[in-house]
């Protein structure tokens, strides 16, 4: 299940994360949907949709940062 637009995006990042790292996960979920299909890509058990959330987080952590609370451009 990939994800359209920002709208679908779960209520955790919709909720936390600015409209542009909100963008960056968009794009590292579906790119990691595909790219981890095949169940053999995977490290243990874990499900595709669980890889594919993992791999968007990661994405936006390179440049958004937790402060006070709030995701910031690690450029800020």
């Amino acid at each position: 299940m990939t994800y359209h637009s920002l709208a679908e995006l779960p209520d955790s990042v919709k909720d936390s994360l600015p409209k542009h790292a909100q963008e960056i996960y968009k794009e590292a979920y579906n790119s990691a949907w595909d790219q981890y299909s095949d169940p053999n890509k995977r490290r243990g058990n874990e499900s595709r949709e669980a890889v594919s959330h993992k791999v968007a987080w990661s994405a936006v952590e390179k440049k958004y940062e937790k402060k006070d609370g709030r995701w910031v451009s690690k450029s800020s």
